[in-house]
């Protein structure tokens, strides 16, 4: 008992530590170089062991800043206990010199994966803790907070398994599932053909449960290139993600209003690579939303689907249904390497969704949540204080007011170099 004591001391020490130190954010234009020209095993293993320890303690420190009643959680105390181990399992190397000898190489490769297929349930499992607590304690006033943290605890999770798979793609046992991919990213990622994989597989789903779904129109522009085909560099899983939950929610929309008429409208898809962004439009005539409720449905305890039963879901498999996670974490992979994904809905009619990409892969840069005195403060108050005289529904409704707020806080000025 006493060593347990001193070990969780020490822990929190080094997690104190590290945490002072800011994330060093990649371009994806540095991620494709260090692949290709630059990088070594050696060089990568350096980085890692200083780079990962830093993005663990600095949302660790988060976790313990949560609401006391919602650490207490089960799935919640879980969570932490998985980031602490691997935390400390990556310090195992922390004082490392010689690496001349390939085995430390190796067994760092191997204690990476570990990492992540320890990681791999912790959406689900973060989302159930969530749950637990509105059980528990039914609607709570931190629901903002939880928001809050939630965003910069996602964003920090992609972050960290974008770098355990770039390392375990290029120098551990796993390889690459294209021979063009450098890791996890395609430097001529074709974006139709990753639409049209998410649209199969989309409708595929859909078919099973309503038994019908609607087609697809899809159309491209590039007008800058001599070409018409529409590539980038990016990270094809990433995409799929975001575009397999567009196409699903389009879907289930066109079928639940039009599936008793004899035809059902189809979706329109239209693509255009420009100078800076690479743009996705998805429009359907599900009927849309009221402005109301856009925001809601970028609340991650906010869902239309039957809470789904508490169980473990493999890594890769289709977005979460029943958590309300599907669009929030769409957003953050758009947001990550400094996209964006936004709706817009004709309350009667349907919704367009678009994605917003970087086009030059020096401008596409990780933004990663930093630990700091700003964002412990949004923990320390309950609830966004309302500043607007009338009660027009940006007053009225939290999210909005306090989602930009954090979205200003995560993807401007928390996005720094490494300071002490």
């Amino acid at each position: 008992m006493k060593f347990g004591r001193i070990l969780c001391q020490r822990v929190a020490r080094l997690v104190d530590h590290y945490s002072q130190f800011h994330p060093s954010p990649l371009s994806m234009k540095t991620l494709v170089d260090f692949g290709t020209k630059t990088g070594t095993e050696a060089s990568s293993f350096e980085f890692l062991r200083q780079e990962l320890p830093v993005r663990l303690a600095n949302i660790m420190k988060e976790i313990n800043l949560l609401p006391e009643n919602l650490q207490q959680m089960p799935s919640v105390a879980m969570v932490r206990n998985w980031y602490q181990q691997s935390f400390t399992e990556i310090l195992e190397f922390e004082n490392i010199v010689n690496l001349e000898d390939n085995e430390t190489l190796s067994k760092f490769a191997e204690i990476l994966v570990k990492i992540r297929n320890r990681h791999s349930n912790v959406v689900e499992t973060m989302a159930q803790g969530v749950m637990e607590l509105r059980d528990a304690y039914g609607d709570t006033r931190t629901d903002s907070q939880i928001q809050y943290f939630l965003d910069r605890f996602y964003t920090n999770r992609i972050s960290i398994r974008m770098l355990i798979n770039q390392h375990a793609l290029l120098y551990g046992s796993e390889l690459a599932n294209h021979p063009q991919h450098i890791g996890c990213i395609d430097p001529h990622c074709d974006v139709l053909e990753v639409v049209r994989d998410a649209y199969a597989n989309a409708r595929f789903l859909c078919e099973q449960y309503y038994l019908i779904s609607p087609d697809v129109q899809i159309e491209s522009h590039n007008p800058y290139e001599n070409t018409e085909n529409i590539k980038l560099v990016y990270v094809p899983s990433h995409l799929y993600h975001m575009l397999f939950e567009l196409l699903k929610n389009a879907m289930r929309a066109v079928v639940e209003r039009h599936g008793d008429q004899h035809e059902i409208p189809p979706l329109k898809i239209r693509i255009c690579k420009g100078k800076e962004d690479l743009t996705i439009k998805l429009s359907d005539q599900g009927g849309g939303i009221p402005y109301s409720k856009i925001d809601l449905l970028f609340q991650y305890m906010y869902t239309t689907a039957p809470q789904p039963q508490p169980s473990h879901c493999r890594e890769g498999s289709a977005p979460l249904a029943g958590y309300g996670y599907g669009l929030p974490l769409s957003r953050l992979y758009a947001r990550y390497f400094q996209g964006d994904l936004v709706l817009s809905s004709m309350d009667g009619h349907g919704t367009d969704a678009i994605v917003y990409l970087k086009v030059l892969s020096d401008e596409a840069n990780e933004c990663l949540p930093v630990y700091n005195k700003t964002a412990s403060k949004v923990y320390e108050s309950d609830i966004p204080v309302s500043d607007w005289s009338s009660p027009a529904p940006w007053s009225q409704t939290p999210s909005r007011s306090f989602s930009t707020y954090a979205s200003r806080t995560l993807m401007g000025g928390n996005c720094g170099v490494r300071t002490s």
